[in-house]
């Protein structure tokens, strides 16, 4: 079985460990070994936050510069600090809705043209799925489901030894029960995004 290298990275209060979970979860339920990491940073003040999931057999659980098989991003300007964790055949994975840091917030820095910034990822990788997934989670009623839209996409794109069920199957049994139902729609709607971008 060939190992993916999955590489997420986004700011505090996305989910993005959630999401890396969830998709450990799916990967043990389908009988694919993986490793898990996470990096947590200054989350609670909207602090980059990485994790890593790597599945089919890697023993590492460190992705170094041009290894990530696989980028999800939660951020456009995540995506761009992260893109050097990609190469040439990588998957890269982004929401496009803005979160500005706070150098920004306060007038003292300048957030990149977010087209700009995907043409330019585009150019360095194999292929490039971009969604909005803040407005996908607002069509699914569940504005903190960000992280379910992600994971949507990286089920359809990612190219993973899991199937669909697995996510669905562990999103039903391992997220809030109130949030079971709103769950499944942002998974779905990232899913058909990501399958739509072919």
């Amino acid at each position: 079985m060939n190992s993916k290298r999955i590489f997420f990275v986004g700011v505090g209060g996305q989910g993005n460990i959630l999401a890396t979970k969830l998709l450990g979860e799916a990967a043990l339920a389908a009988g694919v070994p993986l490793n898990l990491s996470e990096t947590h940073g200054m989350a609670q003040r909207g602090g980059v936050v990485e994790s890593t999931a790597l599945i089919g057999g890697a023993k590492s659980t460190i992705i170094s510069d041009g290894e990530a098989d696989v980028l999800v991003a939660f951020e456009p300007l995540e995506a761009l600090r992260a893109l050097r964790k990609a190469n040439s055949d990588s998957l890269v994975i982004v929401s496009t809705a803005k979160v500005q840091p706070f150098t920004v917030a306060i007038g003292q820095g300048k957030y990149p043209d977010v087209d700009e910034a995907l043409s330019l990822i585009s150019k360095k990788v194999r292929r490039l799925v971009s969604l909005d997934a803040m407005e996908l989670a607002r069509q699914a009623n569940n504005p903190l489901g960000v992280n379910m839209v992600l994971l949507g996409a990286l089920a359809a794109a990612g190219d993973l030894p899991i199937d669909k069920e697995k996510f669905t199957d562990v999103i039903e049994t391992k997220t809030k029960k109130s949030f079971i139902e709103a769950n499944m729609k942002c998974f779905e709607l990232g899913y058909e995004a990501a399958v739509q971008s072919n």
